[in-house]
């Protein structure tokens, strides 16, 4: 507990004070050290306002990365600098809905080279609950979630965000496509992006949906996401297929996909309404599905090659996508 406080300087303290109009605060528990050493979120108690406690998203850009990949280099700097100005953006700009709860943002404000988040405490909105594993309810949750959020976001053009979402991408990931060992599936890259870049039907990405980045309510019928660095850009399968494999394993996957694609769709369908095709929507984002996996496996191939996240699953779809883009290269012009 010292050791946070003495991470929170005073001028960030009087900060919040003044933006949650309190009288008086006390730095509670570290809720996480952000990705490479960037900062930490702290969970804030207040007197004298009408909030009891706010999460502060404290970002301090550290001379030197603590990348646990080894992965410190200007590019992923560089890439870690935007997507803390994104979050900030997302959350001065954008909103949502119930059907897609986010937590309020009170405030975002530079201090030097600070940044400092605050933010609605999803534990005392209902939402307390964090699932290391989910049943299949759970899962379906979460699904409504990104449907919900997918269904917003349709054919809204990411003004502000990422061109392209997911922190994945391939053009921001050229020293893991350089690294990687797979030399078919690098041959292939490129094209698979291309694949996935234009589809027609664009939506916006929450960019990082994996299960740690949703707070449950006490029972799990409802969730609200957290985490808006790598918003941006592009087909809905992205975020559907990083929030399978991050719940799932290979044979759990093989049996189970199928039917949480078929509940997605429903899901997105009643969300969507009349807002466009659907059909051709759906017909569009199915054929996509297996791009989506196998881009996010290129990925993993070249940032973390034992990843357990590489798997049969994983292998099969890829084989299958670049069978299709063969098939493709064989048709006459």
């Amino acid at each position: 507990m010292i050791s946070l406080i003495i991470r929170m300087k005073q001028e960030h303290q009087e900060l919040i004070l003044e933006l949650c109009s309190a009288r008086s605060l006390r730095v509670g528990e570290k809720i996480q050290t952000l990705w490479s050493g960037y900062g930490q979120i702290l969970r804030v108690y207040l007197q004298g306002c009408d909030r009891q406690s706010v999460v502060v998203k404290l970002v301090m850009f550290p001379q030197e990365g603590e990348h646990p990949g080894g992965w410190n280099t200007d590019i992923s700097h560089q890439r870690k600098v935007r997507s803390y100005q994104v979050e900030t953006h997302w959350y001065q700009n954008y909103s949502t809905n119930e059907h897609c709860r986010i937590p309020e943002c009170i405030a975002a404000r530079s201090i030097g080279e600070d940044l400092l988040i605050v933010l609605e405490d999803l534990d005392a909105a209902g939402f307390p609950e964090r699932k290391t594993s989910v049943r299949d309810s759970e899962i379906k949750s979460c699904l409504r979630w990104i449907s919900s959020f997918h269904a917003l976001f349709l054919g809204v053009p990411p003004q502000g965000l990422w061109p392209v979402g997911t922190y994945w991408h391939l053009e921001t990931r050229p020293e893991e496509l350089e690294a990687m060992g797979n030399r078919e599936l690098k041959a292939a890259a490129a094209e698979i992006d291309s694949v996935l870049n234009r589809c027609r039907f664009k939506t916006i990405l929450h960019g990082d949906a994996k299960l740690a980045n949703f707070c449950f309510s006490e029972d799990g019928s409802r969730v609200a996401a957290v985490d808006f660095q790598y918003a941006g850009g592009g087909c809905g399968m992205k975020d559907v297929v990083y929030f399978l494999g991050s719940c799932m394993d290979e044979r759990q996957c093989e049996r189970r996909v199928p039917g949480y694609l078929d509940f997605y769709f429903s899901e997105l369908r009643g969300a969507v309404g009349q807002k466009v095709d659907f059909a051709a929507l759906e017909d569009e984002w199915r054929s996509l599905f297996a791009f989506a996996w196998t881009d996010f496996h290129r990925f993993l191939l070249g940032w973390m090659p034992g990843h357990h996240k590489i798997n049969r699953y994983s292998k099969t779809l890829t084989q299958e996508v670049l069978k299709r883009l063969a098939q493709r290269s064989d048709k006459p012009k």
